[in-house]
């Protein structure tokens, strides 16, 4: 367990609120992003019929656009009443001609990849028309879920990474900025175990590289290590550099075990034995990357991996650091005891700024300044001068009267400071009474 070397007793700040009802799931990106040519951050998210609106709003798929300079948002729709569910969450993208694209797809409940381009730049107030990617043949109505967009200067090439066929991660690709998309193969494949296969974060550089990491399967069904490797000049790598896939356009995918193992499961960290990895946020900048990581702690049942009877009242946050040659691994936060009582291995989760690989951002219910439990889930900043041995933190949200859960830190401008998270009560991905509040 991890040991606070700095007790900051600074008062919360205010968080504003930008949308009255709202969450995500964080399997998409970039759910929020800054725009520093007119100064304004946008967030994406999923309304429920059991927040503000009530059932005539659930389902809308959202943007809320806050004007960083005055301090008031507003918010649009991109499809009204599409699905109740955090996981159809918009993955958005500044184009080069300023105009935003989003893509979001529902939770495996039909098979289409859709997205909308704005009508101006820089202006999220008006979109053109919904289209559509019809994964009907290529994944069998297995469905679609998730959105996560990455262009790369050197290709001209815009990326949008789905789980899809055989629940598998796979791909899409345009050239011509979003407008039109092709099927563009599978990373990763396996027979699969339990619900899906492999669970995706990446980061992309914006000029030749995509990094990612992966798990085997759904930690409920595997007790899951987690890999790394990444995406450049049409071939998969392992850290090292290695090709493990090659081309990757139109490749069936690969076992992720041919990449560079960053978690194994079983690993004994500060006398704990971590097991179940997820995968939780990737961040980079130049060679470096940094990773958040969940896992149980000491779950001794569910160690083998499917066994029914699960001991998951105690789960971690680790910070893994990539200098370029090797990976580290480093606890960070106690998480608590599961979320949701159904989904075993739901934290409050993390973020790496974007900005600054130094600092994250935590919702746990465990102050990691004090060791003691609170009544709901607080969010924490952290930040460590050695890369993740110690760290210091600083209460964000203290007293709370719901849970603040899972932050990000958006990117697309170091000069602006901001974090943004959704608070409220959450008894599934389908049903939750959130709003959106951002710090900055």
């Amino acid at each position: 367990m991890p040991s606070p070397i700095q007790d900051s007793t600074a008062a919360p700040a205010r968080p504003i609120t930008i949308n009255s009802n709202g969450a995500w799931c964080w399997f998409q990106d970039e759910r929020a992003l800054v725009d520093p040519v007119n100064n304004t951050l946008l967030v994406g998210s999923v309304a429920a019929p059991e927040g503000q609106g009530g059932v005539s709003r659930g389902g809308n798929i959202e943007v809320a656009v806050l004007d960083l300079d005055a301090g008031h948002s507003t918010v649009h729709v991109l499809h009204q009443r599409l699905e109740p569910d955090d996981h159809d969450a918009p993955a958005l993208m500044i184009r080069p001609d300023g105009r935003y694209l989003a893509m979001y797809a529902r939770h495996k409940t039909d098979n289409y990849s859709r997205w909308r381009i704005s009508a101006r730049p820089h202006d999220a107030s008006e979109w053109g028309p919904e289209e559509c990617f019809d994964w009907t043949e290529l994944a069998g109505g297995r469905g679609a879920t998730y959105s996560n967009l990455h262009r790369l200067d050197d290709e001209s090439r815009v990326y949008n990474f789905v789980r899809a066929i055989n629940d598998d991660p796979s791909l899409m690709v345009s050239g011509d900025e979003g407008g039109t998309w092709r099927y563009g193969g599978k990373l990763f494949t396996r027979p699969k175990v339990g619900y899906v296969n492999g669970y995706t974060r990446y980061f992309g550089n914006g000029i030749d590289r995509i990094d990612l990491i992966t798990t085997d399967h759904h930690p409920r069904d595997f007790n899951n290590s987690i890999y790394h490797g990444f995406i450049r000049d049409d071939a998969l790598h392992d850290a090292e550099g290695r090709v493990v896939s090659k081309p990757l356009i139109g490749s069936p995918g690969i076992d992720q075990k041919a990449l560079t193992t960053i978690f194994q499961a079983g690993t004994e960290l500060d006398g704990d034995v971590l097991t179940h990895g997820w995968t939780v946020d990737l961040r980079g900048q130049e060679k470096h990357l940094a990773a958040i990581i969940s896992c149980r702690a000491n779950d001794i049942n569910g160690a083998l991996g499917r066994e029914q009877t699960l001991d998951v009242d105690d789960h971690r946050l680790l910070y893994a650091r990539y200098d370029g040659t090797h990976w580290s691994l480093r606890p960070l936060a106690v998480a608590g005891p599961a979320l949701l009582p159904h989904e075993q291995d739901y934290t409050g989760l993390g973020a790496v700024d974007p900005n600054d690989l130094d600092h994250v951002y935590v919702s746990t219910p465990v102050s990691p300044r004090t060791g003691e439990a609170t009544e709901h889930y607080e969010i924490y900043r952290g930040r460590t001068r050695d890369e993740g041995a110690t760290w210091e933190w600083e209460a964000i949200t203290a007293n709370s009267d719901v849970d603040n859960l899972r932050p990000m830190v958006p990117p697309g401008d170091a000069s602006v400071r901001a974090v943004c998270w959704f608070r409220g009560t959450m008894r599934s991905s389908q049903a939750y009474e959130a709003e959106v509040v951002v710090l900055h």
